[in-house]
């Protein structure tokens, strides 16, 4: 059973303006609390958890067609949501709250000994934004990073259609950013959401067996950079595990905060979670 809920305020106070709305064409006004989208939340039935050995995994689902997708996405990003396809998604376990929503703040920032020692390791590598449109050299990588990473997961048997579905279906404004070295190779690609406070790193794959780069460390790098240009507040990173190797890197990152019921709170430092 869905429950409704409403996400606006009379005020609009609970949307921070941002110049980007301007640039798409978004209207800047406040939202009237009459008009403001009204959504429902389905749940999932449990199924085994891919990140944390035997429990079971829950969500929250929100479709996000019709009018208004963007601005329901922008306050369900904030609220902790992920997007996939049409849809935005929450962990909803009973029992358990492993999965922590964490985003880089990014005027806090400041590159440590690692991720100078990453992008040294990335100087030759040029970037673009491109349309979310699959390609196939977007996933012969893609199919390679599954295989090398994560055999044993549902991913790895996606075929082309399934792959070309992720990039392509998506009601908000979707982007990829591309990765090449000095021959126009891809290394690397990042799917990447844009809302009204920041970039959302949907999904990153790389070539797995160029291990000195950190390709995958590099990807988030360069979105705070792409943040900064964009004069974007925030990337969110998705969840962070601690007891999961799949999702704990995300910890090692400055300027880390994680969603908490008082709201986002700043993380302590890489060194004191050490």
């Amino acid at each position: 059973m869905g429950n409704r809920m409403d996400l606006g305020s009379a005020d609009g106070s609970d949307r921070p303006q941002h110049n980007r709305l301007q640039r798409e064409g978004r209207p800047l006004g406040r939202r009237d609390a009459l008009t403001a989208p009204v959504i429902q939340f389905h749940a999932t039935s449990p199924v085994a958890c891919p990140y944390m050995a035997g429990r079971a995994e829950r969500k929250l689902i929100v479709d996000l067609d019709g009018t208004g997708a963007a601005f329901v996405y922008d306050d369900l990003s904030r609220a902790g949501f992920r997007r996939s396809h049409r849809f935005a998604y929450r962990p909803a376990c009973r029992g358990c709250a492993a999965c922590v929503p964490v985003r880089i703040a990014v005027k806090r920032f400041d590159d440590c000994r690692w991720t100078r020692r990453v992008r040294n390791a990335n100087r030759d590598l040029s970037a673009r934004l491109v349309a979310p449109r699959a390609t196939a050299e977007q996933f012969e990588l893609f199919w390679a990073y599954q295989q090398f990473r994560h055999g044993d997961s549902e991913m790895a048997t996606m075929s082309y259609c399934d792959y070309r579905s992720m990039i392509e279906e998506s009601p908000v404004h979707t982007e990829i950013a591309e990765f090449r070295d000095k021959t126009g190779r891809l290394l690397a690609a990042s799917l990447i959401d844009l809302l009204d406070d920041g970039i959302s790193a949907v999904y990153s794959f790389f070539d797995p067996h160029q291990r000195r780069r950190s390709l995958g460390s590099w990807g988030i790098l360069w979105l705070v950079d792409q943040c900064r240009r964009q004069r974007d507040p925030y990337l969110y990173l998705g969840y962070w595990i601690a007891d999961s190797p799949k999702m704990a890197y995300k910890a090692r990152f400055p300027a880390l905060e994680r969603l908490t019921v008082a709201g986002w709170t700043e993380m302590p430092s890489p060194i004191a979670r050490r």
